[in-house]
């Protein structure tokens, strides 16, 4: 998967995850279903990201954000079971990719 693709599946599932997140309460049949498209385009937009030419610190964040990425399929999987422990999951996954973007964005400065 090339860059420009990549970037627009990552987007546009990111889209999808907050829709379905912020569509729990109103629509808790179609939510998760929005919820689960978005974990998983961004679970393949972090695990096809070649990471060849990456140093061991960029590697490093990188795995922090395929586990934020497993995290939210995760989440998927009990919000579909009707648990609410997929809001910690959630959460969880944002902390580590907020980590990384910052950290990312630092480093390149």
């Amino acid at each position: 998967m090339n860059e420009k693709a990549r970037t627009i599946v990552f987007n546009i599932s990111a889209l999808l995850l907050l829709a379905g997140a912020g569509l729990y309460l109103a629509l808790p049949v179609v939510a998760p279903y929005l919820f689960a498209i978005g974990a998983a385009g961004i679970a393949v937009s972090y695990l096809t990201m070649p990471t060849k030419d990456m140093d061991f610190r960029r590697r490093r964040l990188h795995r922090y954000n395929i586990f934020a990425g497993l995290l939210c399929i995760f989440a998927s999987a009990l919000m579909f079971s009707g648990r609410k422990e997929w809001v910690i999951c959630l959460t969880i996954s944002a902390l580590l990719q907020l980590y990384t973007a910052f950290v990312k964005t630092k480093k390149s400065q």
